[in-house]
């Protein structure tokens, strides 16, 4: 079954430019996008709680740069 969209110029024109072949249809190149937008494996909620410690920690300013922990670490 097929269905007739509404779309704006601008984004038919960047429908046009993620076209891999000259006559790739719309069809195929949603298809494909959503493909890459989908995640396989989403973030455990351990692995989600980590992230948002370590944001903290930036803000919090728990950071040492490259540099500084080589100095620490008296590496050259």
């Amino acid at each position: 079954m097929e269905t007739t969209i509404q779309i704006k110029k601008d984004l038919k024109e960047r429908l046009n430019s993620l076209r891999l072949y000259p006559k790739e249809s719309y069809d195929s190149v949603i298809r494909r996008l959503l493909e890459l937008a989908e995640d396989e494996e989403p973030l455990s909620k351990d692995t989600i709680e980590k992230i948002e410690m370590s944001l903290k920690d930036i803000k919090e300013g728990r950071v040492y740069s490259t540099d500084e922990v080589r100095k620490r670490l008296k590496i050259a």
